[in-house]
């Protein structure tokens, strides 16, 4: 089972779209996972523009690439979370600074994007949704059931109509478990699947960076929701607690030495990836292995390529044969 190695193009918005396009090819990818944002794709446009859609297809098909997935972590995030002025590095310079139109916009961007992806052939978008109580997750000042409750409901309330028109479109949502995200953790993800009474168009990113720096073992994580492994994230974090450094990160900025945790190019970290390929095989998952490429230590280019490489080579087929089955007699 050769599974497709894909991009995401999220950290590589700086450029235009054919130019990462042309670079993924070079490096041997076998498509993208397009981010909703710079010039990669605009939701409205392919929502409304068959000739904006045939383009992108026109692009990807000059370097011999496809798309099995958009990701829409930017406008997710701006449904769910408080008000927040980080927000308007997200959103329209319009309404940065307004908070209910900052909703209102990510809400109707959400909606688009379902009916981008469908445009776009690719049944699967990825992203944030989240959270209005990520701010309390260390329970002091108190945090009480009936604030964390209140927080979920929340999003049940903000993320239905998306996902109906989800439905409406044959596309699936793939929650990216993270933190800042109303599930961020195994736990919280059980829960967030009961709240919407584990309906189809809710699953996950399976994203194993964000679990192994907090303790969790990111393939039992497939183990457990294995009907909601949407999509995967090929990423991996190193863990380097040396006495001083702890897993809050110190304010400090990702690829500072002096965290506990950093993000790290696929197969230089933690991540046990041999054990997710198993998991992966174990329940059939046969979609994109899309590598998200994060690590200030690293020159992107030189690690995008051997990302690629690395994913490949890890990415083995389960046997299809018992290796035991002639020892009967």
């Amino acid at each position: 089972m050769a599974r497709p190695v894909t991009l995401f193009t999220g950290q590589w918005a700086d450029l235009p779209f054919e130019e990462i396009c042309k670079k993924a090819s070079q490096w041997g990818y076998d498509g993208l996972e397009i981010a909703c944002w710079g010039d990669h794709m605009d939701v409205a446009k392919a929502a409304k523009s068959p000739a904006y859609v045939r383009r992108k297809k026109q692009i990807l098909a000059k370097y011999n690439l496809k798309c099995w997935a958009l990701g829409a972590h930017l406008a997710g995030q701006s449904v769910g979370d408080r008000p927040d002025p980080r927000l308007d590095a997200f959103v329209p310079d319009t309404i940065k600074g307004k908070p209910a139109k900052i909703r209102s916009w990510a809400i109707e961007e959400m909606m688009l994007t379902a009916r981008a992806a469908k445009a776009m052939g690719c049944f699967v978008v990825n992203g944030f949704m989240g959270s209005p109580v990520w701010h309390a997750w260390y329970s002091f000042p108190p945090t009480t059931e009936a604030m964390v409750e209140a927080a979920f409901d929340k999003i049940l309330k903000l993320w239905t109509p998306i996902l109906d028109e989800f439905d409406r479109c044959g596309v699936k949502f793939g929650l990216e478990v993270h933190p800042t995200e109303i599930a961020f953790d195994f736990y919280t993800a059980h829960r967030l699947l009961a709240k919407f009474g584990r309906r189809p168009a809710l699953g996950f990113n399976f994203d194993p960076s964000h679990l192994v720096w907090q303790g969790i073992e990111p393939q039992l994580f497939i183990r457990d929701f294995a009907d909601r492994i949407y999509h995967v994230h090929m990423k991996d974090a190193a863990v380097t607690l040396d006495g001083r450094a702890g897993i809050l990160g110190s304010h400090l900025p990702f690829g500072d030495l002096r965290r506990g945790w950093n993000f790290r190019s696929p197969g230089h970290g933690d991540v046990p990836f041999e054990e997710i390929i198993r998991e992966l095989n174990s329940i059939g998952y046969a979609g994109p292995l899309s590598v998200e490429w994060e690590d200030n230590g690293m020159d992107r280019e030189y690690g995008a390529k051997e990302a690629c490489e690395f994913v490949r080579s890890i990415d083995f087929a389960p046997s299809a044969v018992a290796f035991d089955k002639d020892f009967s007699k």
